[in-house]
């Protein structure tokens, strides 16, 4: 029994442990675009009834409505995955361009 639970939380433990460097950057571009402006999609279309519809949504990050500076974002949250700064700064990123 004591056992089990000593492996558990050696596995949990060792999930919290950092990223590689290119894993952290991927995932933390995103989240620093949605730190630039909020996002948003919208959905018109007819169906073969004739009838219409219409759809959408938006999202906006806290790091938006804080006023954040994106690549601050960006490289903070690189550290914090990885432990180490990014290779590239944000605004050099295709994802930085819109």
């Amino acid at each position: 029994m004591m056992r089990g639970f000593a492996l558990g939380a050696l596995l949990l433990l060792a999930a919290c442990g950092p990223i590689p460097l290119e894993q952290a950057e991927y995932e933390c571009a995103e989240r620093a675009r949605l730190a630039q402006q909020p996002r948003g999609t919208v959905h018109i279309g007819v169906n073969s009834d004739g009838g219409t519809y219409l759809g959408g949504e938006i999202g906006v990050s806290s790091d938006y409505l804080q006023g954040r500076d994106p690549a601050q974002v960006y490289d903070q949250c690189v550290y914090q995955r990885s432990g180490q700064m990014p290779n590239r700064p944000f605004y050099t990123l295709p994802i930085a361009q819109g």
